[in-house]
């Protein structure tokens, strides 16, 4: 690792550490290969999956990047509440998520990705950016996990990806909406990760975006609702 992944990946885990953070928007010195293995170092795994994140044209060009970015899953991210004082600066975005039935290798298929599903669940990404504001670059994001701070999972499957849109509610009050179709293919979406990753593994769960801006968290009840299914966590 580069003297300037280094210092990147310190400050990330002092700020983290110690419940405060950073201003973003500098440059470190370090590119987008590079940030992912500050990532990797802060999240050394096992892991339990992974997630996508800047799956539209129109935020990748925001962030002046050709394609999604991904942060990893380890096992304590997966919740079925939300605690606010575990979180330095908690948002929402309603997401589907797929659980893999068989592994997927480098150079697998788009359809052979679409085969390993086990199912689709609605999901809920709980971002947490260590950057003040949501306010960086895309070295900066991916370092620090793509934001990841927890994930929650709805207990219903589909079998396919449901269809319409995804509404995000808290406390009966709708606060974000976007239509499913635009995460894409989910068996695109696979065999990219799987050839940037190194591989998926069966059991493993991988969350594929979000159609809908994230929303700042507040206590009280988050559902999310797609095509009959419903998600509902308290926020406390």
């Amino acid at each position: 690792m580069r003297e300037e992944e280094k210092a990147l990946l310190e400050a990330i885990r002092q700020a983290r550490a110690q419940g405060h953070r950073l201003l973003g928007g500098r440059d470190w010195g370090v590119g987008l290969e590079g940030a992912y293995r500050v990532q990797e170092a802060l999240c050394p795994g096992p892991w339990k999956g992974f997630k996508l994140g800047l799956v539209s044209p129109a935020k990748q060009a925001q962030m002046g990047v050709r394609e999604p970015i991904f942060g990893r899953v380890s096992p304590g991210m997966l919740r079925e509440g939300v605690e606010l004082s575990r979180f330095l600066q908690p948002r929402a975005e309603p997401e589907v998520a797929v659980f893999l039935k068989e592994d997927l290798p480098p150079g697998a298929t788009p359809g052979r990705a679409y085969g390993a599903v086990a199912g689709f669940f609605l999901a809920v990404d709980l971002l947490d950016s260590v950057w003040e504001g949501y306010r960086f670059t895309a070295s900066e994001v991916v370092a620090d996990n793509a934001s990841g701070g927890g994930f929650l999972l709805g207990l219903r499957p589909w079998a396919r990806l449901p269809r319409g849109h995804l509404r995000l509610y808290l406390n009966g009050e709708r606060v974000a909406e976007g239509p499913i179709e635009a995460l894409g293919d989910p068996g695109e979406r696979l065999s990219w990760l799987a050839e940037r990753v190194g591989g998926l593994r069966a059991g493993q769960v991988v969350f594929l975006g979000s159609p809908a801006p994230a929303v700042p968290l507040e206590r009280g009840v988050l559902e999310v609702w797609a095509e009959g299914g419903v998600l509902l966590a308290q926020v406390v």
